[in-house]
């Protein structure tokens, strides 16, 4: 599982750090490699190799290509997405056109959300988080409650 935050530069080519904490985390069926996507909101979002086939992938794998909504979601996940693997310094090379749609120059917060990591440029993060306009404890407690079937 995937938890906390951890900021880091972008180098020149591109590429970012792994935390090593996030590494240990991967299973051995993700062999090193995540899928890299838009976020639904101005990030980047990287899951790794094995959970999308087993939990996302089958979800596309359900959507309507004739409804229009489903399918001009699934278009504009899959325009970006493709899968990248670490090298050996546990680094990810992510692409121009991701970088400019999450707004990332020089500085990424990478951060932890359970079984996906999501890259952010610091300022668009805090922008975010700013706009959440109800107290934590109100949200806890709308969001975290037993989901009635």
């Amino acid at each position: 599982m995937f938890l906390g935050s951890y900021t880091y530069s972008v180098d020149i080519k591109g590429r970012i750090s792994i935390p090593a904490k996030y590494k240990k985390c991967l299973n051995q069926d993700a062999n090193e490699t995540f899928i890299m996507t838009r976020g639904t909101v101005q990030c980047i979002d990287l899951y790794p190799y094995d959970y999308w086939l087993k939990i996302v992938k089958p979800r596309i794998d359900q959507l309507d290509d004739f409804d229009e909504e489903e399918s001009a979601f699934k278009r504009l996940l899959l325009e970006l997405a493709d899968d990248y693997t670490l090298d050996q310094q546990s680094r990810l090379l992510i692409p121009k056109n991701l970088l400019v749609f999450a707004g990332i120059v020089k500085d990424v917060i990478v951060l932890g959300q359970n079984t996906k990591i999501e890259l952010w440029n610091p300022e668009i993060y805090e922008a975010h988080k700013n706009e959440i306009t109800k107290p934590f404890a109100e949200l806890a407690k709308q969001v975290m409650r037993p989901k009635t079937k």
